[in-house]
């Protein structure tokens, strides 16, 4: 009797660590680790400089470890279907393991796979609970298929078992003459003309990722229920783009989390950071039931959006008159990356203030963010836009009253728009109230809308009035 072979091909699970895919797939005799380069995610438009230069990060971090172990992984490039289905005739694989995925893309690639692999007599092994907590489709209502309402399913998620953490497989052994292609860098990912990243984007990888994650436990977790929302403080964990590509296991950031201690009340670091992950795993489940959900109306509101490409470009660009919104743009275009609290107010700002469509919102950060995916991304823009699944559709979010809460003392509206540095206190949150002698000192624009005009807008469009 042959030896047995197993592929674990890594999607968005770029780790070592508790990952069900390679530890399953490890207990085979040889393993062929595979990721494959899809052409397609560029012609999709997804293949944004800074998430390829994350990922090939990611890329080179994950063959060191397997290295390490005496395996390295295998890259093949174009459609995942046809090069898995190679691998699998070239090696004499019995089984594929992979992540279970909710975006369309997922899905179409799993079934895809499942049927050409019937075909070549080698099982599909599809594992939930890599990528979230809980399995989308695990914790449901009576009589329907997701919870629309995000409080009564953190009750639930909560109650839930946690499953234990998968180890690291002590040693990977590839079947004799696998063949690669050589791990690519950020410029073979984006494909010619894709620009460079922003400038100070994280350092992609599972080590990188596991080494932030045990300092901020260690030195803010236990104060992020109380400062999660201070913009200056910049309190916040910052592990979402090491959740996105997968290079940690939420599973796993649950279990340390409650071993830190603190308990799960909120206002507690442990809980509060949590119940962020509870929310990662509640969209999940949400697109999981309604797939449409990425590009459509969760909720349809009737909206009349405005197209107002000038009032767009000035919101991009980080020039709207508004200093809050402003300096989240600002940040959002230099790091890749940016704070909850500033996504929730740009994108209230977009789409209740200005009223445009809040899809023109999500693609700009799918541009920008090295977190960005479909099923988050989305689904936060729909929250805010009041189309998704928030219980008050038609809350706006105040850019003056969000900042003063939130950035009392303006330290960072002065980190991120260096004009206004010189304005002192709360002056810094509406320079356009200064006498006119005093605005001619610094160069930044009035607002591009009233509040006034914005919540009009919003009434008239949205039949509110």
């Amino acid at each position: 009797m042959g030896e047995s072979v197993s592929v674990a091909l890594f999607t968005a699970d770029l780790r070592l660590h508790d990952n069900p895919v390679l530890a399953e797939a490890a207990k085979a005799d040889r393993t062929v680790p595979l990721f494959v380069v899809d052409p397609g995610i560029a012609r999709a438009g997804f293949a944004v400089p800074n998430r390829t230069a994350f990922l090939a990060e990611c890329l080179a971090d994950l063959d060191e470890g397997l290295r390490s172990r005496g395996g390295r992984l295998v890259v093949r490039r174009g459609d995942p279907v046809e090069q898995v289905c190679a691998v699998v005739r070239e090696s004499g694989a019995r089984e594929v393991h992979i992540a279970g995925g909710v975006s369309g893309y997922a899905t179409r690639r799993e079934e895809r796979l499942r049927a050409a692999l019937a075909g070549l007599r080698c099982a599909l092994v599809a594992h939930d609970g890599v990528i979230t907590v809980a399995p989308p489709g695990v914790i449901t209502p009576a009589g329907r298929d997701h919870f629309a309402v995000f409080t009564p399913y953190w009750r639930r998620w909560q109650a839930e078992p946690l499953r234990s953490l998968r180890t690291v497989p002590r040693r990977v052994v590839l079947p004799e003459g696998t063949d690669s292609l050589p791990l690519p860098t950020a410029a073979d990912l984006t494909g010619p003309g894709g620009g460079g990243p922003s400038p100070r984007l994280p350092r992609g990888g599972e080590t990188a990722g596991r080494r932030a994650s045990g300092s901020w436990r260690r030195d803010r977790l236990a104060e992020y229920g109380k400062r999660h929302d201070d913009l200056a403080a910049d309190a916040t964990s910052r592990l979402s783009p090491y959740l996105h590509f997968g290079c940690l296991s939420a599973t796993e950031l649950v279990h340390r989390a409650w071993e830190s201690g603190g308990g799960a009340e909120e206002g507690s670091g442990a809980g509060d950071f949590v119940r962020q992950l509870a929310w990662r795993d509640f969209h999940h489940q949400v697109l999981a039931a309604r797939p449409d959900a990425a590009w459509h109306d969760y909720r349809k509101r009737n909206d009349r959006w405005r197209t107002a490409p000038e009032e767009v470009a000035a919101w991009k660009e980080g020039r709207t008159g508004y200093p809050m919104v402003d300096a989240a743009m600002r940040q959002l275009r230099h790091e890749g990356w940016l704070h909850n609290r500033g996504r929730l107010l740009v994108a209230s700002f977009l789409t209740k203030t200005l009223y445009v469509d809040w899809r023109t919102g999500a693609r700009h950060f799918l541009d920008l963010l090295v977190d960005g995916d479909v099923v988050n991304n989305q689904l936060n823009w729909q929250w805010a836009a009041g189309t998704g699944t928030d219980t008050r559709p038609n809350r706006v979010l105040n850019p003056v009253r969000q900042g003063i809460r939130f950035d009392p003392e303006g330290e960072y509206i002065r980190r991120w728009v260096p004009e206004l540095a010189g304005l002192k206190g709360r002056a810094v949150h509406e320079p356009w109230r200064l006498e006119e002698r005093e605005r001619a000192g610094f160069d930044y624009p009035g607002p591009i809308v009233t509040l006034a005009e914005g919540q009009r807008r919003f009434a008239a469009g949205r039949d509110l009035t």
